[in-house]
C-alpha cells in the first residue's frame, strides 16, 4: 500500500492564489484547478487570510498565537489531571 503525504505550501504560494482569486475575475474552482488544487482549501486560504485582514496583524502573528493558546490548553490539560490524581 502506498503512503501518501500531506503537500505544504508556503505562505507566499497561499497568498498569490488568494490575490489571484480576488484579482483575476475567475471563479475560485477555475484558479484551484489551475494550480493543481482542490477548491475546498483555497475557500479555506481565502476566508484566513479575510480574517487575517480584519484584524489588521500578519499570518504569522496569527498562527502564532493560535500555536501558544493549543500548547497552554495542553499544558492546562495536563495540569487538571495531575491535580484529579
Amino acid at each position: 500500500m502506498a503512503t501518501l503525504t500531506r503537500r505544504q505550501f508556503t505562505d507566499v504560494f497561499k497568498t498569490e492564489a488568494v490575490r489571484l482569486t480576488r484579482e483575476s475575475g475567475r471563479p475560485v474552482t477555475q484558479v484551484a484547478r489551475e494550480l493543481g488544487i482542490v477548491d475546498n482549501l483555497l475557500y479555506r486560504w481565502r476566508s484566513e487570510q479575510h480574517s487575517v485582514d480584519s484584524q489588521g496583524r500578519t499570518c504569522e502573528a496569527v498562527r502564532a498565537e493560535q500555536d501558544a493558546l493549543t500548547r497552554l490548553k495542553r499544558e492546562n490539560e495536563i495540569l487538571r489531571q495531575e491535580r484529579d490524581f
